[in-house]
């Protein structure tokens, strides 16, 4: 029996979320190693374990993989979530770009300097309702399919519903006009592998709040 993944992170959600959200819905068994503290960090880069000397790091199929978009990219192709050919791929490539750019807007938001936050809150919650959610809301609508991509669930479609349960977390209000996202959250949030994750002691790490934004600063020293 191959072994489980590996994640190797702090206790946060952070970069390792989306892969902790895709490993959790392809129904893939994972265990962490949590970075406590610098030395642990330390050790990682100084057995070479980080390619790049830096997290997140996943150990798979006796591979230690860095790189946030080449781990969500062979775990998303192992378990036949990136679509049936080219076009599709490509398609779900653009979809979780998007899902990117806002899901990074809003990451770095607990780290934004007090006085920047307001500004950077109007500024992620006029792009969710004015440009991101509208363009999946559209895509839902032009075929009338379950799924984003080849009626078919897809990474694309987790990560999100990833994005929108950070939305709803911003603000719920966000979602209101948007009712073919509104059933896709549902409807992946039902799906048992994705549900098991999304239940109180499951694997999803809860909101950031200071605490942890200040532990992870004293561990990566940003």
């Amino acid at each position: 029996m191959a072994a489980k993944p590996m994640l190797h992170y702090f206790n946060g959600r952070g970069r390792m979320e989306p892969i902790r959200w895709l490993l959790a819905a392809a129904g893939v068994e994972f265990e962490e190693t949590f970075i406590d503290t610098p030395e642990d960090f330390e050790k990682l880069k100084n057995d070479g374990s980080l390619m790049f000397q830096q997290v997140p790091m996943v150990e798979i199929d006796g591979m230690k993989l860095v790189q946030s978009r080449a781990i969500l990219n062979y775990i998303a192709a192992k378990h036949n979530l990136y679509g049936k050919d080219t076009k599709e791929r490509a398609l779900i490539d653009m979809y979780i770009e998007g899902v990117a750019d806002l899901n990074e807007m809003i990451l770095l938001l607990p780290v934004s300097p007090p006085a920047e936050k307001d500004a950077k809150i109007t500024l992620i919650k006029d792009r969710t309702t004015n440009r991101y959610l509208p363009a999946f809301e559209k895509v839902l609508k032009s075929h009338g399919e379950d799924y984003l991509v080849g009626n078919r669930l897809s990474r694309a479609d987790i990560h999100l519903v990833e994005l929108l349960y950070l939305v709803e977390e911003l603000d719920p209000s966000l979602l209101t006009n948007f009712p073919l996202l509104k059933a896709l959250k549902a409807r992946i949030s039902n799906l048992p592998t994705v549900k098991k994750f999304l239940q109180p002691g499951g694997a999803r790490k809860p909101p950031v709040d200071e605490k942890s934004v200040e532990k992870s600063r004293k561990i990566f020293k940003f």
